[in-house]
């Protein structure tokens, strides 16, 4: 005789999917869901007149990239409670998974057929890193887990799938810097196979190419810069040009100010088209941290000849840098000012500093000078630029007369 179907705490059960919760999270609200419930949740269009996405239960507004924080009480209990049923009680298939966390043994299975580049078992291992926080900290900690996907990545054998389903896991595991720098010096076909990846039509391979890439970037310098080449660079571009999804643009960014620091890389990364990109990036007026990170990147490229000579070619690359100036954040706005400073220092032909006083250039900064809501590296960096070429814009009929009282002849 078959016994009764045991009943779900309803604590247990997510409040949005009503099913038993498979890697609950927690929002800033206090309240716990399935991850992958409430990441849909988040990601679907805010319903009218709403401008905000807000918590399903409390209805509390929440920030535009709220911080899921994994709820590992929450989940340990509800793996209790399914350790503690009878052998006979009956339990829904995917509530019977939940039962414990991938074993290492497992695991260590998955990675030796992926070695193979066996599609199924990479998929499964990106399931079970997406699935849980446990899993993915069993994943991290099998030898040579790093090395055995970095080797289906650069396989000249992999099908695209099995590619992009080993970058796909590597985009989700915390790799080591050290894992990273050996991984760059035993596979120099890397970015050519990252390359690959990035020109997909899956959307999410491009996104996981670039949160790759980005590690990299930020880690295995400098044998990892050297190798890059002009059509990875292009590709990383192309992220950003084409706004995949928050995320991906954000590791895009990063791996772009990553890479400018060295002389070449960023003139190969202005030759990919990176101001025009970033420049149309801020027209879009994107979320606070993305703006950001993209007045790193252009001024980073600004301090090159060939970024400066992109950014005034641009027909709004002054007015829209400087309308980010007390806009957004006094990071951002000290971005913004140290990207004038270098088109006031070493691109300022007349045409160009007429066209900073007519797009009110000259008059933001002006505000930033006498504005509180500006730190003093950035007033400092401001009155630099005022001063350098006071003479010239004191002319200029679209200053307030109060721009003469700052700088008197």
């Amino acid at each position: 005789m078959a016994s009764a179907p045991a009943e779900v705490p309803s604590h247990f059960l997510c409040p949005i999917s009503l099913q038993l919760m498979r890697d609950p999270v927690t929002l800033p609200t206090g309240i716990s869901y399935d991850r992958a419930a409430i990441s849909r949740w988040l990601a679907a269009p805010a319903p009218a007149p709403a401008a905000d996405r807000s918590c399903p239960v409390t209805r509390v507004p929440l920030p535009p990239q709220p911080q899921l924080t994994p709820n590992h009480t929450l989940r340990r209990l509800i793996h209790a409670w399914l350790l503690s049923l009878s052998p006979g009680a009956e339990v829904d298939e995917d509530v019977a998974a939940l039962r414990a966390p991938a074993s290492g043994a497992e695991v260590a299975a998955l990675l030796s057929d992926a070695a193979a580049a066996r599609v199924e078992a990479l998929k499964r291992l990106r399931e079970l890193v997406v699935e849980c926080e446990d899993n993915r900290a069993v994943l991290e900690s099998q030898d040579g887990v790093f090395d055995a996907l970095s080797r289906v990545v650069s396989s000249g054998d992999a099908c695209s799938t099995a590619r992009e389903e080993a970058v796909g896991v590597l985009a989700s595991l915390r790799i080591p810097e050290p894992e990273l720098v050996g991984v760059v010096a035993r596979y120099s076909n890397l970015g050519e196979a990252l390359t690959a990846v990035l020109r997909s039509s899956n959307l999410q391979s491009r996104a996981n190419a670039a949160l790759l890439v980005k590690s990299l970037s930020e880690a295995a310098w400098p044998v990892w810069v050297i190798g890059l080449s002009q059509e990875l660079l292009t590709e990383v571009v192309r992220v950003v040009r084409d706004r995949i999804s928050t995320r991906a643009t954000k590791a895009a960014l990063h791996a772009l100010a990553a890479l400018c620091p060295y002389g070449r890389t960023r003139v190969k990364i202005v030759g990919a088209g990176a101001v025009p990109a970033l420049v149309d990036l801020l027209l879009d007026n994107p979320e606070r941290r993305v703006c950001e990170l993209a007045l790193a990147a252009l001024d980073r490229l600004c301090t090159c000849a060939e970024g400066r000579a992109e950014l005034v070619a641009h027909a709004a690359g002054l007015a829209v840098v400087g309308k980010k100036v007390l806009r957004v954040s006094d990071a951002a706005s000290e971005r913004a000012v140290r990207v004038l400073r270098s088109v006031a220092r070493h691109a300022a032909t007349p045409a160009v500093l007429l066209e900073m006083a007519q797009s009110g250039v000259v008059a933001k900064l002006c505000l930033a000078l006498r504005s509180e809501q500006c730190g003093l590296r950035t007033k400092e960096k401001a009155h630099e630029v005022l001063k350098l070429h006071s003479r010239t814009w004191r002319s200029s009929p679209c200053l307030s007369p109060k721009f003469l009282g700052l700088y008197p002849s």
